[in-house]
């Protein structure tokens, strides 16, 4: 059945549709904008998963000004149905002004996009993005208790309501943070807390009281995460901030261990989590996988290298390691280069000139030493050093934003391997993934 549309649609636009799918065989295509389903009208990707829980479901797309009512029949958990993510200016943003905000820090020049502060609940629900829930209003809440939109990562930082007013740049709005989250403890929904450690403000005997605070709400909240500090050398007229440095990092993990200990007696779980950059930064060895309970918040760099290296080994275990033929570069950033490096001798790949490029951080500084926030022109400038770069250029997925291989600069792959001389491959950061690209160079 087909009728005009009216000029004020909202709903989600369909960005995929994969083939032999449910959402396939009611003819869906990519660019439909599904309007409602079912009869209840759709405001974003949150409600289509919500009212798209029937075995039957009616469908009221709009297709090139048309609308159309498709049925679909579900053919399992999943409907084939990937959507477009919403623009920027349908993103609720965020009013605060973080003493610590990486926003704050990136220098003028730069693509719109990345100085867009998000804090939006959906984002939290669907992608893991962090939130604060200070402009989080009643409407919010409530649709948050009644579609169960679980779990939420909550940035809290410090529990003190005084101290954390003060870390989230004074909001007009208050930064009590106990009272929202006890209120969504009590609705069942699941959250992970984040506290981005500032030497001098958040830390010592604030950080013992915030994870004390925390710790009553588990399973609530079911993790805390403590991620030191970003700082770039873009700081122009912002708070005095330093980083953590390696003795505060050692004392830090012998204190959260005790805590750990603590809590997996009392709650089963040790609750608290540091970054593995902390580990990395006081050189002290990464804890088994066991200790990550599961690895609920890795995409926060809880584990990560953990997840990476026990992957690694496994993979090698399966099959043995790739026969590459001839020298190849492997980008990463300066953190994570040397444990590559012992990775890579482990498996005799060094020996057939497979290479590690820890690339140093000129844009945003040498402070910062994680492959996700490399720049093309970091890259660049330090493969054009190298005495020989070899058959190809492996960059890990996480430098660019999309398969183009756009760098945070807006350099891309090809604009390396032109101006390199020499093939740039962007490759998933996972050990399968890497070791089958060795063995395709």
């Amino acid at each position: 059945m087909t009728t005009p549309v009216s000029a004020d649609v909202t709903g989600v636009v369909v960005a995929r549709i994969r083939p032999r799918t449910a959402a396939a065989a009611a003819g869906l295509t990519r660019g439909d904008r599904v309007l409602a389903i079912n009869g209840h009208r759709l405001r974003d990707a949150i409600d289509f998963q919500f009212h798209a829980g029937e075995p039957e479901l009616e469908l009221r797309v709009e297709r090139d000004g048309t609308l159309l009512t498709l049925p679909l029949e579900r053919r399992g958990a999943d409907l084939g149905v990937e959507l477009e993510p919403p623009r920027a200016g349908e993103i609720a943003t965020c009013a605060n002004k973080c003493v610590f905000c990486f926003i704050h820090q990136l220098p003028k020049g730069m693509r719109r996009s990345l100085y867009v502060k998000d804090d939006d609940f959906r984002l939290s629900f669907l992608h893991g993005n962090y939130i604060t829930l200070t402009d989080l209003d009643e409407a919010a809440f409530e649709r948050i208790i009644e579609q169960h939109l679980s779990p939420l990562y909550v940035s809290v930082h410090a529990t003190d309501p005084q101290l954390r007013h003060t870390l989230l740049g004074r909001p007009r709005v208050s930064a009590e943070i106990l009272p929202r989250l006890e209120r969504l403890a009590k609705a069942g929904i699941r959250m992970h807390a984040q506290i981005v450690l500032c030497p001098g403000w958040n830390d010592g005997p604030q950080l013992e009281r915030t994870v004390f605070d925390l710790a009553p709400l588990h399973p609530k909240v079911a993790t805390t995460a403590i991620v030191p500090v970003g700082l770039t050398r873009h700081r122009e007229r912002l708070p005095a901030l330093r980083s953590l440095t390696a003795d505060e990092a050692q004392a830090l993990i012998a204190t959260v261990e005790g805590w750990q200990h603590r809590w997996l007696a009392e709650l089963g779980s040790r609750f608290v989590f540091p970054a593995d950059e902390i580990y990395l930064l006081a050189g002290r060895p990464l804890p088994p996988a066991r200790a990550y309970e599961g690895f609920p918040v890795v995409e926060d760099g809880i584990g990560l290298v953990r997840r990476f290296e026990d992957g690694f080994a496994r993979a090698l275990a399966r099959r043995p390691p790739p026969a590459v033929r001839g020298p190849v570069t492997l980008v990463t950033g300066e953190m994570f280069g040397p444990r590559l490096r012992v990775l890579l001798a482990g498996a005799g790949l060094d020996r057939h000139g497979v290479r590690v490029a820890a690339v140093p951080n000129d844009f945003f500084g040498h402070a910062i030493g994680v492959a996700g926030l490399l720049t093309g022109q970091d890259v660049r400038r330090h493969l054009a050093t190298q005495p020989e770069l070899g058959r190809a250029v492996l960059v890990p997925a996480v430098a660019v934003r999309d398969v183009d291989g756009v760098f945070l600069d807006d350099l891309t792959a090809a604009d390396l391997a032109r101006d390199l001389g020499v093939g740039v491959r962007v490759v998933e950061p996972s050990p399968t993934a890497l070791l089958r690209a060795l063995g395709r160079v």
